[in-house]
């Protein structure tokens, strides 16, 4: 008897515990959704032949649901604001525990930075990462010097002072989420043309890192060792200015590696891209229009030059797939719940 008062405790105080945690974790439903991104994959179908992985170049940029509806390519973008390169490894190191996609596209934009940013952005995405492996080997390479690894396996360690500032949408969004993104892509409509041109201002070095390249070949490996095809790409932004140091180093590890590389700003005018229309803030991140235009025309290449199955043959999944798509289309139109 005794013993099951002690396990009973145990019980009520984990559950209770956990109940905590969740209730003073940021839902980020109305404010930094970009919180969300992360978790929204776990809830998935686990049947996309195509994984995008990147920083903001990606999931304000590459449309899934455009690729669907034109090529019946199945794609999910994981990606998050400011996502660096060794963060992009472990979650798809990650991703390859739940599935095994043909090809891998990476957004090469976040070979120009080389050591953590900050911890909002770590809170970002790993918030609500679920524990395991991967999460901690991310956090460690991750955390900023002032970070405590304790205080992402337990959050209430961060967020306890939350508990004087809980508002109705923590209870709202307590035991149930808010979808955010289509497949992971952010739907933006709005419109802010590209002002002035990004002067080439002079850098000290424009060599990338050395654990930039270890990260990508740990990428590249990773695809190697499950036979997927690495793809790398740049996404069409203005800003910040890609410099053509950045894109011969590119280049050159691409040709060595025999992997593809499509930079996107070279052909902007043939994806039919207007810089006065087409983009939300100035030139970092394209509109809705402008990820249409984008995706439409990387998911030809992609439908051309890989194996990639058009699932719109195939009801069970297609019929998903509609019913995704009456929910972007709801979203573009202002209908969403």
């Amino acid at each position: 008897m005794k013993y099951i008062k002690v396990i009973l405790i145990i019980v009520v105080f984990v559950l209770v515990f956990a109940f905590l945690n969740r209730l003073v974790m940021p839902k980020y439903a109305t404010d930094l959704v970009e919180g969300s991104f992360t978790k929204e994959y776990y809830a998935e179908e686990k049947d996309h032949e195509v994984i995008f992985i990147g920083d903001c170049e990606v999931y304000a940029n590459i449309s899934p649901m455009v690729m669907y509806e034109n090529y019946g390519i199945t794609a999910y973008v994981r990606g998050n604001s400011q996502q660096l390169i060794w963060q992009s490894y472990y979650l798809l190191k990650e991703t390859l525990k739940y599935e095994i996609p043909k090809v891998v596209v990476f957004n090469v934009n976040s070979m120009r930075y080389s050591e953590p940013v900050s911890e909002p952005y770590n809170r970002l995405m790993l918030d609500e990462m679920p524990l395991s492996k991967e999460k901690i080997e991310l956090i460690n390479t991750s955390m900023t010097d002032e970070e405590n690894i304790l205080s992402y396996i337990f959050p209430i360690l961060r967020y306890h002072s939350r508990f004087s500032e809980l508002t109705k949408e923590d209870f709202t969004y307590l035991f149930k989420d808010k979808k955010i993104t289509h497949n992971g892509f952010l739907i933006n409509q709005n419109v802010k043309p590209v002002g002035t041109l990004p002067i080439d201002k002079k850098l000290p070095t424009y060599e990338f890192k050395d654990i930039d390249y270890e990260y990508l070949d740990k990428i590249y490996k990773l695809c190697q060792d499950n036979n997927i095809e690495l793809v790398l790409m740049k996404a069409p932004s203005v800003y910040p200015y890609w410099y053509p140091e950045y894109e011969s180093q590119i280049v050159e590890y691409a040709k060595s590696h025999n992997i593809a590389y499509y930079n996107f700003i070279n052909v902007a005018s043939d994806i039919g891209i207007d810089y006065n229309t087409d983009t939300y803030d100035g030139g970092l991140h394209l509109n809705l229009d402008g990820a249409t235009k984008l995706s439409t025309y990387f998911g030809k290449i992609l439908k051309e030059n890989y194996d990639l199955t058009d699932y719109r043959n195939y009801d069970k999944i297609n019929t998903r797939y509609e019913n995704k798509l009456k929910a972007y289309y709801d979203e573009i139109k202002g209908e969403k719940d």
